[in-house]
């Protein structure tokens, strides 16, 4: 899974990969013939007193360590700079993947597992692509070149580099198969963390309102406490392999002393060729430990490199059609022809048998009980979610046969939950038109009923906007929203209870004002308040996820009952439910 991600990724950096490479290969092989030319100057120059022997193959020394230097630094940056952008590509395709997602996949994954997903598991990746690359080459090399250098200077030592190299590898091997399955529990722990975290913050609010802080921080407390002992578990068993590593390696020169001193006194092996076959070993030894840090970030990005196939694996449910239809350049009507729609695994459907038409000039009410179908039923609108049977259509089309960006074009949206960008106020109105002038802007928040409040604040259309709007009322914050809709003069209006957090005054002053502006487009309003859809030139009444009423007003109170019962709730009087 790791190799074939990151192989995937490294296309783009091949001349980079094939530099990094040659390099390694230069550097391996000067490092390997350093030892042989020390044990050189040891038997043939410091043995015999040869000053300019000594001083011709120090110089060659000293230049094959500039080169390897030289070709180790190069190396270093190159396998920087390429797992550097190897992230950066990855990041970058898993926020397309996550863009194209519908609300669907949005809701099977979360958001806190895919914001570690794209920042964690990236970076983990990252470190291990950046290890392989500054080692790939020289690991392998350097341990099977270490062990013919090591022979070519004395077989009769031989014997200890096949204790020592297996036994590393079986110390390694058992201790990292244990950490498996540890870090795909610390991948999810950090899930958790992130989750409570973000909770947290977003619901700062409602947690200093109900005295919960203590609450709250217990429950971090707990999810840290997770991710702490597993990242302990990982620890204690990391922990086990440096000693029993050094263990080895101490162990295996002092056994190369031990035997080669006796091989020295008996004249089988001379002393420059101990120096050489002790530091050939250290190589090997040096190679396995880097090994052995390589193979400890591997199970991890490999779990990581898991999660992030997952999601780019992960095909949206809304697919763009391969051979889309024209709509005609008029405004078009919207009509639900015997729309179910099931959320997978569900037992029931939330919407069964829907049909209606929404012409261009009317307003559309859409009214029902909380967890009636009404949002979801909006949302089918701009294949948010797509239908599981019947169809939404624009004029005779289905929504499915046009475009996605054809289809967005024609839609204005405000959501139940409106959301503002951190930026300014001009900035977030403009996410309807990038084009829009600074009195097209005005003449939406005028309409929006959220110019004397914009213009109260400092900067006017530069007043700046916090993460998510926090820095302004609930009500301002709708009335933002809706304006952006409004900036962008679509064909249909889709209003999700856009006007729950406007008092009455201000709710029937804005409807007034849409009127004229939306005089010509579909209009689509779910709303819980009969005051914003009495006027309404079409009521459509939910409940239990199907249509039992539509008509005006004044015509539901008398053939609906669901539909009287919601009047009756909100304690209309006669005269104002007539």
């Amino acid at each position: 899974m790791l190799i074939r991600l990151i192989r995937s990724h490294l296309n783009a950096y091949a001349g980079a990969v094939t530099a990094i490479v040659v390099l390694q290969l230069l550097a391996t092989i000067t490092s390997l013939y350093l030892p042989s030319l020390n044990g050189q100057i040891i038997d043939n120059g410091v043995v015999t007193g040869d000053t300019g022997y000594i001083l011709q193959r120090g110089a060659i020394m000293l230049a094959v360590s500039v080169v390897n230097i030289l070709a180790t630094v190069v190396v270093a940056r190159n396998a920087s700079a390429t797992s550097s952008g190897v992230a950066r590509d990855l990041r970058s395709e898993v926020f397309d993947r996550v863009g194209k997602f519908s609300a669907q996949e949005l809701s099977q994954f979360g958001a806190p597992t895919l914001i570690s997903r794209n920042t964690n598991d990236v970076q983990q990746v990252q470190m291990v692509l950046n290890m392989g690359l500054m080692f790939m080459v020289s690991i392998p090399i350097m341990m099977v070149g270490g062990v013919v250098m090591a022979l070519r200077e004395d077989v009769g030592l031989s014997w200890l580099v096949a204790v020592a190299v297996p036994l590393l590898g079986v110390i390694v091997g058992s201790i990292v198969t244990r950490m498996l399955p540890w870090f795909r529990k610390m991948q999810e722990s950090i899930d958790t963390v992130n989750r409570i975290l973000r909770e947290q913050i977003t619901g700062i609010r409602v947690v200093r309102a109900f005295v919960r802080e203590d609450y709250e921080e217990q429950r971090f407390d707990g999810a840290n406490a997770t991710y702490t002992g597993t990242a302990l578990a990982v620890g204690k068993l990391f922990s086990r392999i440096f000693p029993l590593v050094m263990l080895v390696f101490n162990g295996a020169s002092v056994a190369v002393l031990w035997f080669g001193a006796h091989r020295v006194d008996a004249g089988e092996m001379q002393v420059g060729s101990l120096t050489a076959f002790m530091t050939y070993l250290s190589q090997i030894l040096m190679s396995v430990m880097f090994g052995v840090m390589m193979s400890m970030m591997i199970p991890r990005a490999a779990v990581s490199a898991g999660r992030i196939t997952e999601v780019l694996a992960t095909e949206s449910s809304v697919v763009d059609t391969l051979s889309p239809r024209t709509l005609p350049t008029e405004v078009l009507a919207v009509a639900f022809d015997g729309v179910d729609f099931h959320y997978p695994g569900a037992e029931k459907p939330v919407l069964e048998g829907i049909s209606f038409l929404a012409k261009p000039g009317e307003m559309t009410a859409v009214v029902g009980s909380t967890g009636a179908g009404k949002t979801t039923l909006v949302n089918l609108v701009p294949r948010l979610y797509d239908v599981t049977g019947g169809r939404v259509l624009l004029g005779d089309t289905d929504v499915r046969d046009v475009s996605l960006e054809a289809l967005w074009s024609r839609i204005g949206l405000v959501p139940q939950k409106p959301f503002l960008f951190s930026g300014t106020v001009a900035s977030n109105l403009r996410y309807g038109d990038s084009d829009a002038t600074d009195d097209q802007l005005w003449e939406a928040l005028r309409v929006a009923q959220a110019e004397g409040f914009v213009r109260e604040m400092p900067g006017g259309l530069e007043a700046p906007i916090s993460q998510g709007g926090t820095n302004v009322s609930g009500g301002q914050r709708q009335r933002l929203a809706i304006a952006r809709a409004l900036i962008r003069r679509p064909e249909v209006y889709l209003f999700d209870d856009a006007f729950s957090a406007l008092d009455v005054a201000t709710d029937a002053r804005l409807r007034r004002a849409l009127r004229p502006w939306t005089r010509n487009a579909v209009v689509i309003v779910v709303a819980q308040r009969v005051s914003t859809v009495i006027d309404a030139d079409q009521i459509i009444v939910i409940d239990d996820g199907r249509v039992v009423g539509s008509g005006r007003h004044t015509e539901l109170i008398d053939s609906c009952p669901t539909y009287a019962e919601i009047v009756a709730s909100q304690a209309l009087s006669e005269e104002e439910a007539a």
